[in-house]
Protein backbone atom coordinates (compact mmCIF):
# COMPACT_ATOMS: atom_id res chain seq x y z
CA UNK A 1 0.00 0.00 0.00
CA UNK A 2 1.45 3.32 -0.74
CA UNK A 3 1.67 5.70 1.75
CA UNK A 4 3.30 2.77 4.29
CA UNK A 5 1.03 0.25 6.05
CA UNK A 6 -1.69 2.91 6.65
CA UNK A 7 -2.36 4.28 4.09
CA UNK A 8 -2.00 8.03 4.70
CA UNK A 9 0.53 10.40 6.03
CA UNK A 10 -0.17 14.33 7.46
CA UNK A 11 2.47 16.68 6.67
CA UNK A 12 3.63 20.39 7.23
CA UNK A 13 3.20 22.66 4.69
CA UNK A 14 5.62 25.47 3.22
CA UNK A 15 5.01 28.80 4.05
CA UNK A 16 2.39 30.30 1.45
CA UNK A 17 3.17 33.37 -0.88
CA UNK A 18 1.30 36.44 0.12
CA UNK A 19 -0.81 36.52 -2.74
CA UNK A 20 -2.34 32.96 -1.47
CA UNK A 21 -4.75 33.72 1.37
CA UNK A 22 -6.47 37.27 -0.19
CA UNK A 23 -6.79 35.28 -3.47
CA UNK A 24 -9.42 33.11 -1.53
CA UNK A 25 -11.86 36.18 -0.89
CA UNK A 26 -13.07 36.69 -4.47
CA UNK A 27 -13.62 33.40 -4.77
CA UNK A 28 -17.09 32.66 -6.58
CA UNK A 29 -19.93 31.23 -4.70
CA UNK A 30 -19.95 27.29 -5.79
CA UNK A 31 -23.69 26.57 -7.38
CA UNK A 32 -23.62 22.77 -6.76
CA UNK A 33 -22.24 22.34 -3.53
CA UNK A 34 -22.45 23.94 0.13
CA UNK A 35 -26.01 25.01 -0.18
CA UNK A 36 -24.06 28.66 -0.44
CA UNK A 37 -21.65 28.11 1.88
CA UNK A 38 -18.59 27.12 -0.55
CA UNK A 39 -16.73 29.24 -2.68
CA UNK A 40 -14.65 27.72 -5.47
CA UNK A 41 -12.11 28.13 -8.10
CA UNK A 42 -10.79 25.01 -9.99
CA UNK A 43 -7.83 24.38 -12.29
CA UNK A 44 -6.41 21.86 -13.84
CA UNK A 45 -2.60 20.29 -14.69
CA UNK A 46 -0.24 17.49 -16.53
CA UNK A 47 2.42 16.99 -14.65
CA UNK A 48 5.83 15.62 -16.49
CA UNK A 49 9.25 14.40 -15.12
CA UNK A 50 12.02 16.54 -15.79
CA UNK A 51 15.60 16.06 -14.94
CA UNK A 52 16.12 13.52 -11.70
CA UNK A 53 14.15 15.04 -9.51
CA UNK A 54 12.06 17.96 -10.78
CA UNK A 55 8.09 18.18 -12.43
CA UNK A 56 6.62 20.67 -15.18
CA UNK A 57 3.75 21.43 -14.03
CA UNK A 58 1.63 22.35 -17.70
CA UNK A 59 -1.75 24.09 -17.05
CA UNK A 60 -4.99 22.91 -19.29
CA UNK A 61 -7.41 24.29 -21.10
CA UNK A 62 -9.99 25.22 -19.01
CA UNK A 63 -12.90 23.16 -18.66
CA UNK A 64 -16.15 22.35 -16.84
CA UNK A 65 -15.34 19.80 -14.13
CA UNK A 66 -16.91 16.67 -14.21
CA UNK A 67 -16.53 13.44 -11.81
CA UNK A 68 -18.79 10.15 -11.54
CA UNK A 69 -22.21 9.94 -9.60
CA UNK A 70 -20.59 6.95 -7.94
CA UNK A 71 -17.96 9.35 -6.38
CA UNK A 72 -19.91 12.03 -5.92
CA UNK A 73 -23.73 11.61 -5.45
CA UNK A 74 -24.49 14.93 -4.94
CA UNK A 75 -22.37 16.56 -7.94
CA UNK A 76 -21.70 14.21 -9.94
CA UNK A 77 -22.79 13.11 -13.39
CA UNK A 78 -23.65 17.01 -14.26
CA UNK A 79 -20.81 20.05 -15.63
CA UNK A 80 -20.15 21.38 -12.83
CA UNK A 81 -18.88 25.27 -14.21
CA UNK A 82 -15.92 27.52 -12.27
CA UNK A 83 -13.54 29.83 -12.65
CA UNK A 84 -9.72 29.04 -12.63
CA UNK A 85 -7.57 29.46 -10.24
CA UNK A 86 -5.70 32.72 -10.14
CA UNK A 87 -2.61 31.75 -7.84
CA UNK A 88 0.10 29.46 -7.87
CA UNK A 89 -0.53 26.37 -5.59
CA UNK A 90 2.61 24.48 -6.86
CA UNK A 91 4.97 25.02 -3.85
CA UNK A 92 2.39 23.27 -1.82
CA UNK A 93 1.58 20.36 -4.64
CA UNK A 94 5.51 19.69 -4.69
CA UNK A 95 5.64 19.23 -1.03
CA UNK A 96 2.62 16.46 -1.96
CA UNK A 97 5.19 15.29 -4.69
CA UNK A 98 7.81 14.69 -2.86
CA UNK A 99 6.14 12.55 0.29
CA UNK A 100 4.37 10.72 -2.39
CA UNK A 101 7.43 9.87 -3.96
CA UNK A 102 5.18 9.98 -7.48
CA UNK A 103 6.12 7.65 -10.19
CA UNK A 104 8.35 9.30 -12.58
CA UNK A 105 8.17 6.53 -15.30
CA UNK A 106 4.98 8.77 -17.08
CA UNK A 107 2.81 11.73 -16.63
CA UNK A 108 0.15 12.51 -14.37
CA UNK A 109 -2.75 14.76 -14.26
CA UNK A 110 -4.33 16.69 -11.53
CA UNK A 111 -7.53 18.59 -10.64
CA UNK A 112 -6.73 21.86 -8.16
CA UNK A 113 -9.58 22.84 -6.19
CA UNK A 114 -9.58 26.11 -3.85
CA UNK A 115 -12.06 25.97 -1.92
CA UNK A 116 -13.26 28.40 1.27
CA UNK A 117 -16.25 27.07 3.59
CA UNK A 118 -18.41 29.81 5.49
CA UNK A 119 -20.27 29.24 8.64
CA UNK A 120 -22.11 31.31 11.32
CA UNK A 121 -23.87 30.70 13.76
CA UNK A 122 -27.27 29.45 12.65
CA UNK A 123 -25.42 27.71 9.38
CA UNK A 124 -22.93 25.18 9.15
CA UNK A 125 -21.03 24.74 6.36
CA UNK A 126 -21.22 21.05 5.05
CA UNK A 127 -18.00 20.14 3.79
CA UNK A 128 -18.56 16.50 2.81
CA UNK A 129 -22.65 16.29 1.58
CA UNK A 130 -21.60 13.02 -0.24
CA UNK A 131 -20.59 11.72 3.00
CA UNK A 132 -18.13 8.70 3.32
CA UNK A 133 -16.54 8.45 0.01
CA UNK A 134 -13.20 7.65 -2.50
CA UNK A 135 -12.92 10.69 -4.99
CA UNK A 136 -11.90 8.15 -7.72
CA UNK A 137 -8.30 9.07 -8.02
CA UNK A 138 -5.10 7.35 -7.17
CA UNK A 139 -4.15 10.23 -4.25
CA UNK A 140 -5.41 13.17 -2.97
CA UNK A 141 -3.91 15.75 -0.95
CA UNK A 142 -5.98 17.76 1.46
CA UNK A 143 -4.23 20.98 2.26
CA UNK A 144 -5.80 23.76 4.93
CA UNK A 145 -4.45 27.05 4.45
CA UNK A 146 -6.43 29.06 7.02
CA UNK A 147 -9.46 28.87 9.35
CA UNK A 148 -11.15 31.67 11.37
CA UNK A 149 -13.19 31.24 14.04
CA UNK A 150 -14.50 28.05 13.46
CA UNK A 151 -14.74 24.88 14.49
CA UNK A 152 -15.45 21.34 13.29
CA UNK A 153 -14.02 20.23 10.46
CA UNK A 154 -12.55 17.23 11.37
CA UNK A 155 -11.66 14.36 9.02
CA UNK A 156 -12.01 10.89 9.16
CA UNK A 157 -10.52 7.79 7.18
CA UNK A 158 -12.55 4.81 6.91
CA UNK A 159 -11.31 1.43 5.79
CA UNK A 160 -13.55 -0.61 3.33
CA UNK A 161 -16.74 -1.58 4.63
CA UNK A 162 -16.20 -0.51 7.99
CA UNK A 163 -18.71 0.90 10.78
CA UNK A 164 -16.52 3.63 12.23
CA UNK A 165 -13.49 6.00 11.23
CA UNK A 166 -10.06 4.04 11.51
CA UNK A 167 -8.94 7.99 12.34
CA UNK A 168 -9.88 10.79 12.76
CA UNK A 169 -8.21 14.80 13.44
CA UNK A 170 -8.42 18.34 13.26
CA UNK A 171 -6.12 19.71 10.73
CA UNK A 172 -4.79 23.50 11.75
CA UNK A 173 -4.06 25.60 8.96
CA UNK A 174 0.32 24.74 7.25
CA UNK A 175 -0.56 20.87 7.39
CA UNK A 176 -2.11 18.16 4.99
CA UNK A 177 -3.38 14.57 4.71
CA UNK A 178 -2.22 12.95 1.71
CA UNK A 179 -4.48 9.50 1.20
CA UNK A 180 -4.05 6.41 -0.59
CA UNK A 181 -7.69 7.33 -2.25
CA UNK A 182 -8.10 3.33 -3.99
CA UNK A 183 -7.57 2.15 -0.58
CA UNK A 184 -9.22 4.48 2.09
CA UNK A 185 -13.10 6.66 2.05
CA UNK A 186 -13.09 10.04 4.09
CA UNK A 187 -15.11 12.21 5.17
CA UNK A 188 -14.89 16.02 7.17
CA UNK A 189 -17.38 17.02 9.17
CA UNK A 190 -18.77 19.99 9.40
CA UNK A 191 -17.70 23.58 9.75
CA UNK A 192 -18.87 25.51 12.77
CA UNK A 193 -18.73 28.89 14.08
CA UNK A 194 -16.58 29.41 16.90
CA UNK A 195 -18.61 32.40 18.57
CA UNK A 196 -21.76 32.35 16.82
CA UNK A 197 -20.74 34.85 14.29
CA UNK A 198 -19.38 34.29 10.75
CA UNK A 199 -16.03 32.17 10.18
CA UNK A 200 -14.27 30.30 7.24
CA UNK A 201 -12.10 27.78 6.22
CA UNK A 202 -9.89 27.78 3.09
CA UNK A 203 -8.12 25.07 1.70
CA UNK A 204 -6.66 23.21 -1.46
CA UNK A 205 -7.13 19.91 -2.56
CA UNK A 206 -4.67 18.14 -5.45
CA UNK A 207 -6.55 14.90 -6.76
CA UNK A 208 -3.64 12.80 -8.20
CA UNK A 209 -4.76 10.58 -11.64
CA UNK A 210 -2.36 8.90 -13.81
CA UNK A 211 -2.38 11.01 -17.46
CA UNK A 212 -2.78 7.75 -19.13
CA UNK A 213 -6.53 6.93 -16.87
CA UNK A 214 -7.78 9.78 -18.67
CA UNK A 215 -9.40 12.33 -16.23
CA UNK A 216 -9.42 15.12 -18.47
CA UNK A 217 -10.88 15.89 -21.88
CA UNK A 218 -13.96 14.72 -24.03
CA UNK A 219 -13.46 11.30 -23.54
CA UNK A 220 -13.87 11.67 -19.37
CA UNK A 221 -16.84 13.90 -19.40
CA UNK A 222 -18.71 11.96 -21.58
CA UNK A 223 -17.83 8.34 -19.57
CA UNK A 224 -18.50 10.92 -16.10
CA UNK A 225 -21.78 12.22 -17.83
CA UNK A 226 -23.60 9.13 -18.85
CA UNK A 227 -25.87 7.82 -17.20
CA UNK A 228 -24.40 4.21 -17.17
CA UNK A 229 -22.34 4.55 -13.93
CA UNK A 230 -20.39 1.72 -15.07
CA UNK A 231 -18.94 3.04 -18.26
CA UNK A 232 -15.53 3.91 -17.44
CA UNK A 233 -13.61 0.92 -16.86
CA UNK A 234 -10.34 2.61 -15.18
CA UNK A 235 -12.82 4.47 -12.79
CA UNK A 236 -14.55 1.23 -12.04
CA UNK A 237 -11.73 -0.25 -10.70
CA UNK A 238 -10.83 2.86 -8.14
CA UNK A 239 -14.35 1.83 -5.81
CA UNK A 240 -15.97 4.27 -5.05
CA UNK A 241 -17.26 8.46 -4.29
CA UNK A 242 -14.99 13.38 -4.31
CA UNK A 243 -13.04 14.97 -1.49
CA UNK A 244 -13.51 17.91 0.28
Amino acid sequence: MPLGSEGFVIIDLPDVSADILPSYDDCPVDEYMGNGTRFKRFSQYRLSPQGEHAWSFDRLAHRDYTTYKKFNSVGGGIRRVYEPIKVDFTPLIEAGIRELGLDRSEDWQINVHQNRTRADGGKPGPLTPEGVHHDGHEFVMIAILDKVNVAGGTTRLWRSGADAPFWSGTLEPGQAVLLDDRALAHDVTDVLSGDGGPGHRDIVIIAFSRWAEKWYGEEHDAAALSDDENTDDNAAENTDADAK
